[in-house]
């Protein structure tokens, strides 16, 4: 690792990459994310390859200094005063951590190219959504998707980034180790999840012909499909599915979102004595 470098200056522009990194949140940045938080990058820090650099306050950078050993000399890691950092990047950073990472290629992020190591697993659990546009959702379906060991999730292209810096931070950094593809042929890919991979798929929607959750079919290789915040799933998606369930509701409340439901879901396909 290189020796950290003293930041003094706004218009220093060593750091410009981290600079109004609000404005850069959906477009990202020549091909990077920005992360924030010090356990986001302690996770980063687990690939270290991913990491573009570092812009840090004096109290993190001792925090961290043992970790970020795993770095080559060619990482820069900036070192600046807390108020320095948040005219920097434009918003107050209370946490003292910016971190710009690679992006993955689009070919990286393919279906085979990102799970293709799934296809012929004896078991495998794939979470798949439609749809889904809200940022803090999508932060909670990575850091849910973590937490009940599924093995990978498949976006379709009107998802939005899960790499925005506050879907990062909402999935506790989980967003940058679950593995995910994005699919640029749909609802061809979903079909071949179906088809080709051999992947029971399980609607979740409250249609009027969805059975209960806890009945959920059991297969040693599935898909749960999640759709967007406000129209549910398409009719294609639906059309993909082998079974249809649904989370009973009291009356008044028709679903919940996104967040909650893959939760609930995700833990009744994993509760012992489950769904059969």
């Amino acid at each position: 690792m290189a020796e950290p470098v003293e930041i003094t200056s706004l218009h220093d522009e060593r750091v410009a990459v981290f600079r109004d990194v609000r404005d850069a949140d959906l477009r990202g940045r020549d091909g990077l994310f920005m992360a924030e938080s010090e356990l986001v990058v302690r996770r980063l820090l687990r690939r270290p390859q991913r990491l573009h650099s570092l812009l840090l306050s004096r109290r993190k950078y001792v925090r961290l200094a043992e970790a970020l050993r795993v770095l080559d000399a060619a990482t820069p890691v900036y070192v600046a005063d807390l108020q320095l950092i948040s005219d920097v990047a434009g918003f107050a950073i209370h946490r003292g951590v910016l971190a710009a990472g690679r992006r993955p290629a689009p070919d990286e992020v393919t279906l085979d190219a990102a799970l293709g190591h799934l296809r012929t697993t004896e078991h495998c659990t794939i979470v798949v959504a439609e749809g889904l546009t809200n940022v803090d959702n999508m932060g909670a379906l990575f850091r849910n998707a973590a937490a009940f060991g599924v093995d990978g999730i498949v976006l379709d292209p009107t998802c939005c980034d899960p790499l925005y810096r506050k879907a990062i931070r909402v999935s506790m950094g989980h967003s940058l180790a679950v593995p995910h593809a994005i699919s640029a042929d749909w609802p061809v890919d979903l079909a071949r999840l179906k088809s080709e991979w051999g992947l029971t798929i399980i609607g979740a929607e409250a249609t009027a012909e969805a059975l209960p959750l806890w009945r959920m079919p059991r297969a040693p290789r599935c898909a749960v499909l999640f759709g967007s915040e406000g129209h549910g799933l398409s009719p294609a998606a639906l059309a993909a599915c082998d079974s249809v369930r649904a989370i009973p509701m009291a009356g008044g409340v028709p679903s919940l979102n996104v967040a909650v439901a893959s939760a609930v879901f995700l833990y009744e396909l994993r509760r012992e004595g489950g769904p059969d």
